[in-house]
């Protein structure tokens, strides 16, 4: 007798799960891996297209998903996405909050403006969509809501980007109050915290393809295990976090970097 699916019976929002045709983020693999453990899936997205693709990869495999367009910036369009997965699955059981940015810029180059719009994309938005969640998780009893973060929030970085590690630190935190707050509700929220992963907007950092490629065999030679991660590894640690063998798990951050942080 084959063992039940870990998300069997369960709804999950993933916000930035989309994806492009010729590779794979970490939150269309992350929306894929909740799929394929039975759960429904609400792939939402800035770009329509790249959320499609998503749900078109995730049908192809017999999953469930459908699309919805929703800019984090926006609290109406992340109300308009929980009440959509309402709509359609009547519960949601598991938010996650793929959405960053980067701004290149120390203290001395960054802009007011360029500060301002990362923290509201990468923290902002996930406080938007977990306030948009929450009524929801306490009302049925419990969730999980897991925040991507990443190392850059606990560490110097050679990459100067001093407002997504600053967005990303205070993340954690928020990630730590709210697991707090909601316990006694059953509603766990956790954070990953991510290391060099190599996605397409890792190489989108990139002037061209042959710059991409140099920058990813730097980003290898950094990793203690000689390569860099690949979204599946973050889409482990997510579906963890997601699944009820994670049930006594709050206020965590999940380090999966190889071991990059550790000197």
């Amino acid at each position: 007798m084959s063992a039940p699916l870990r998300l069997a019976g369960k709804v999950a929002i993933v916000v930035g799960a989309g994806t492009p045709a010729d590779g794979t983020s970490n939150g269309a693999a992350c929306a894929i891996a909740f799929a394929r453990a039975g759960a429904r899936v609400l792939c939402a997205d800035l770009s329509p297209d790249a959320a499609q693709e998503t749900v078109r990869r995730i049908a192809a495999e017999g999953g469930e998903a459908g699309a919805v367009v929703a800019d984090v910036r926006s609290a109406a369009q992340l109300q308009a996405m929980v009440d959509t997965a309402l709509q359609r699955h009547g519960r949601i059981d598991i938010l996650h909050n793929n959405v960053g940015i980067e701004a290149f810029g120390d203290l001395l180059e960054l802009t007011e403006a360029s500060w301002d719009r990362v923290h509201e994309i990468n923290l902002r938005g996930a406080m938007l969509a977990a306030r948009a969640a929450m009524p929801h998780m306490i009302r049925q009893g419990g969730g999980s809501i897991i925040n991507m973060s990443s190392i850059a929030s606990r560490k110097w970085s050679p990459m100067q980007f001093l407002s997504y590690s600053t967005s990303k630190a205070a993340l954690n935190h928020m990630t730590r109050v709210v697991a707090r707050q909601y316990a006694p509700q059953q509603v766990r929220c956790n954070a990953i915290v991510a290391g060099l992963i190599d996605t397409p907007h890792a190489a989108a950092l990139y002037a061209d393809a042959e710059a991409a490629a140099r920058g990813r065999a730097q980003r290898d030679a950094r990793c203690p295990m000689g390569r860099q991660g690949s979204p599946w590894d973050i889409a482990n640690a997510a579906l963890f976090l997601a699944c009820d063998e994670s049930a006594y798990v709050t206020g965590i951050e999940l380090v999966v970097d190889g071991g990059v942080s550790l000197g």
